[in-house]
């Protein structure tokens, strides 16, 4: 996995996000109640904090906690949430380490049917069904990772330029696309709301 990646809008985290299976999962788990640029620059912040190249899967499980989250927590801050969040993602780095070897790539590396992969994915700790889908999608459109049925799998995210998820952000003009339809979905859900009132 090499490939070039535009979620951070930043080149140094988008690299890293291109050839790290473990960041972009990392990223993927970062992205909630965050702009999603922040989100996806986080894998790259805490490499640098922990002196590192890249994300290690048995390095951050085996982490202290409480230090793990103050690297998380210095200014600035890799997320919202950062104590919760960085608890996410050693329970993510301990799951793939005990299933995977501390492998990301072993979860779809070899998988040859969308459904099964979807199910590996929704087994990550931190990942529902959307958040798997949404992984899925990113897999097949960006990655190379196609396995038969995949964009079925993936739901309405894996339909060709759907623009609802960071899975077909490829530059500012899809980032845009993206957010409008984000929007959308707010106001939608917001007008749903209003009127069962």
């Amino acid at each position: 996995m090499d490939v070039t990646l535009h979620l951070a809008q930043d080149p140094e985290a988008d690299a890293l996000l291109g050839r790290s299976p473990l960041a972009a999962l990392v990223g993927m788990l970062l992205d909630q109640q965050v702009p999603m640029e922040w989100a996806f620059k986080g894998p790259r912040t805490i490499a640098d904090r922990l002196g590192a190249d890249d994300l290690d899967a048995h390095d951050i499980a085996a982490h202290e906690p409480e230090a793990f989250a103050a690297l998380l927590s210095e200014k600035p801050a890799v997320h919202r949430y950062p104590g919760s969040m960085a608890k996410r993602i050693q329970q993510l780095c301990q799951y793939l380490t005990e299933h995977y070897d501390g492998s990301a790539e072993l979860i779809w590396k070899g998988v040859d049917d969308g459904r099964e992969l979807l199910r590996r994915l929704e087994d990550l700790p931190g990942f529902g069904k959307q958040k798997a889908q949404i992984f899925l999608a990113l897999l097949g459109k960006q990655l190379g990772v196609r396995p038969e049925g995949w964009r079925e799998a993936a739901g309405a995210y894996g339909e060709p330029d759907s623009f609802r998820s960071v899975a077909d952000i490829t530059g500012p003009e899809s980032l845009t696309k993206v957010r409008a339809h984000k929007q959308e979905m707010k106001a939608a859900a917001k007008a749903a709301k209003a009127t069962r009132k």
